[in-house]
């Protein structure tokens, strides 16, 4: 286990299509938390209940496809992240009734990410309350965006991929793809503006 903590994660998935348990659970531990998180946040609140799910059929997507995985210039975490996409829009189409009233971020971060698009300076210490609240706002506004724009968003923000990425992992084309991540930025700086407009007013 410890040899297999510094391995890159492409090494670790051959070396689980090679008979490697060990790998494939170092492989889950490093990935657990954010496919988990991007399945929540793609499904939204009115899926949320299903998170589990779709975050377990990911994984066992991952599995059955550990016998023909290569990598091809593209990381293992763009080839999991897609799968997860996948899964979750899946099961968009599919829809549901279940509906889950959890729907808060577990960290700050998504916060940052708020403060730079939106040019807002982050608050003292003492108004973290507000901040908390401000990301309750943020879950809603990435809920209202249509699945396609919240996806786009989403590969974009948890995974870093860039319009080039977006793109292939979705089939698109280049300006479809930057359309999408376009409106869906447009959409939640409006959504969030208001909410965020007393920050830059006058004491």
């Amino acid at each position: 286990m410890a040899a297999n903590a510094q391995a890159p994660d492409e090494d670790l998935m051959l070396a689980y299509a090679a008979g490697d348990m060990q790998a494939f659970e170092t492989l889950y531990l490093r990935h657990e938390a954010g496919l988990h998180r991007f399945v929540r946040r793609l499904l939204g609140a009115p899926l949320a209940a299903q998170a589990d799910e779709v975050f377990q059929d990911t994984w066992a997507r991952i599995i059955a496809a550990r016998a023909t995985f290569a990598p091809r210039g593209a990381a293992w975490r763009t080839w999991a992240f897609t799968i997860a996409h996948n899964a979750a829009m899946d099961r968009l189409r599919v829809g549901g009734r279940e509906v889950s009233l959890e729907h808060g971020f577990d960290s700050g971060e998504p916060l940052d990410w708020l403060a730079s698009q939106l040019d807002a300076q982050h608050p003292s210490a003492e108004d973290e309350a507000y901040w908390r609240a401000a990301g309750r706002q943020l879950v809603q506004c990435l809920e209202a965006l249509p699945a396609p724009q919240r996806a786009a968003f989403l590969l974009h923000h948890e995974d870093g991929a860039t319009v080039e990425e977006l793109a292939q992992r979705l089939g698109l084309p280049f300006e479809t793809a930057k359309s999408r991540l376009r409106y869906a930025l447009q959409k939640l700086r409006g959504c969030m503006a208001q909410y965020l407009e007393p920050l830059g007013s006058p004491a």
